[in-house]
């Protein structure tokens, strides 16, 4: 199998496991969670580099994944104290724990080989070539994804939708809430190795507000979410190859250009639909 097509199957595995949890961190109107996640994993690697002084140590992956789950625990947890806002609560968290994870990585290891850079962008032709069985890996991660959505499904659409029923039907949101950010956090922590922490919040958060432009039914937004995931995946990483450009930003482009026709499709169908079904 040539490198260029390893990648590319890396590079849809990535996006489909990024794309399940998706739906419903847009459902709970999160989507800027997944970036202070994202930049809370250099942090985190900073954090477990200090305990086990090996930076390919498997540890690691655990400390950033907990990097990232304390940035969306504790936005939860100030915006629920009515104190400040969730957006305020993020914009405060997230830039104190990347601006410690840098002075960290600066003062504490100048003496590895760790590009802020490629965390933030990523570099999938690399880890396809260094680390061959990752796109595996990212396999495995859609496919407990899945399994943890497919299983919670109602009552995390209860909880999204009417938490206060939630509560009274007896359901645990804020135990629900945990570990879907957990779960969440840990994708963004492997899928952070290889797309980088900028195209894990496109893989997330575009082909689940492309679903969500086409239908109002919970399971066919994960199903068109995956479609979308799939299909846009390769186009975008085959563009970047072609070019000779950044495969992360291209695939990101990408996923941008994608809903940007499915807007203008609905703004066109749409109305004429609600139209006809007025006259009906």
């Amino acid at each position: 199998m040539s490198l260029a097509l390893s990648a590319c199957i890396l590079a849809i595995t990535t996006a489909l496991a990024c794309a399940i949890p998706g739906v419903f961190v847009v459902l709970k109107r999160d989507s800027m969670l997944i970036d202070g996640i994202g930049h809370a994993v250099l942090p985190g690697i900073a954090v477990g580099y200090l305990f086990t002084s090996d930076i390919d140590s498997p540890w690691l992956l655990l400390t950033a994944a907990l990097g990232g789950l304390a940035v969306a625990l504790g936005t939860d947890w100030l915006g629920r104290s009515g104190i400040i806002t969730n957006d305020a609560a993020l914009g405060l968290i997230f830039p104190a724990l990347f601006s410690a994870g840098i002075i960290l990585i600066s003062t504490r290891m100048s003496n590895v080989h760790l590009d802020v850079h490629v965390v933030l962008i990523g570099d999938l032709n690399l880890v396809a070539f260094t680390n061959p069985g990752y796109s595996l890996i990212m396999l495995a991660l859609a496919a407990v994804n899945a399994a943890f959505i497919l299983a919670t499904m109602p009552r995390l659409t209860t909880a999204t939708f009417d938490p206060s029923y939630s509560r009274v039907a007896g359901i645990r949101t804020r135990a629900l809430h945990t570990i879907f950010m957990a779960l969440v956090a840990a994708t963004a922590t492997v899928a952070f190795h290889a797309a980088g922490a900028m195209l894990v919040i496109a893989l997330m958060i575009f082909p689940a507000i492309c679903a969500r432009l086409l239908t109002n039914r919970v399971p066919m937004m994960f199903l068109i979410a995956c479609i979308v995931s799939i299909c846009t995946a390769p186009v975008g990483f085959w563009l970047a190859y072609h070019a000779n450009a950044s495969t992360s930003a291209f695939m990101a482009v990408t996923y941008a250009g994608i809903f940007v026709i499915i807007l203008v499709l609905r703004f066109i169908i749409v109305p004429r639909r609600t139209a006809k079904v007025g006259i009906n």
